[in-house]
């Protein structure tokens, strides 16, 4: 599996109310964009929880970017 959103995040029934999140934290791909969107940066979604990875950060915001992708193939 060389996928690096696949190697970092999963979609698991039952934790985190089913949305995608970091592989083994407690952080979705939802509050890692909303984050972003806010202007936080990647050091300070880090800052304070050492148990987070800057790759969990871009493959979540990769993961997104897909998912946006596929969407607006359709819209056109």
């Amino acid at each position: 599996m060389n996928d690096p959103i696949q190697q970092r995040l999963t979609l698991e029934p039952g934790k985190r109310g089913a949305r995608p999140g970091i592989r083994g934290m407690r952080i979705t791909v939802r509050d890692v964009l909303g984050g972003r969107a806010s202007g936080t940066g990647e050091d300070d979604i880090l800052a304070g929880h050492p148990e987070r990875e800057r790759d969990g950060i871009r493959a979540s915001l990769a993961f997104v970017a897909a998912r946006a992708s596929r969407m607006t193939r359709f819209a056109a």
